[in-house]
């Protein structure tokens, strides 16, 4: 079974919730990719959360979209915002992009986000394959919670 967003924030509605309000602050967040030769590749990147579904845009044949197309597997991670209070915690989400075509899909993603070049973009949904949230609990530990499909929200403390 695939995981989309709607089936990770119905197992999962708290960390989900947190999730989605963190990368709600910020519009830009940290993509990473693989280039053809196996080694990373980090980019900005602004996401949404519709449908269901989280949405990667990309414009057209960037290097980004290019690795996906021949490397599903992402890494996106939050922004951080200024300083060093990360209100919320440190959220990164894994998985593999899917790329959409449909063009009812596309047209109803682009009334919505209103694209630059509604007619030439790459659109991916995203495949959850891990969803992590690392805070500081009780001004003591560090708390992260790691979700995987199937295994439910598990919790770890350090002091």
């Amino acid at each position: 079974m695939t995981w989309n967003w709607e089936a990770f924030a119905t197992a999962e509605p708290d960390l989900a919730a947190t999730v989605e309000k963190r990368f709600g602050a910020f519009t830009h967040h940290t993509l990473a990719t693989l280039r053809k030769d196996g080694s990373p590749r980090t980019t900005g990147l602004e996401v949404r959360f519709l449908n269901g579904e989280l949405w990667l845009g990309m414009m057209p044949n960037s290097l980004k979209a290019l690795d996906l197309r021949r490397d599903p597997r992402f890494a996106l991670q939050a922004n951080p915002g200024p300083g060093t209070e990360m209100a919320g915690g440190d959220v990164r989400i894994a998985g593999r992009a899917v790329e959409v075509r449909d063009p009812v899909t596309v047209a109803r993603y682009t009334d919505t986000v209103n694209p630059p070049d509604p007619d030439a973009f790459h659109l991916f949904r995203a495949e959850l394959t891990e969803v992590v949230r690392t805070f500081i609990e009780d001004e003591k530990y560090l708390a992260v919670q790691l979700w995987r499909p199937g295994a439910g929200v598990r919790v770890t403390r350090r002091t």
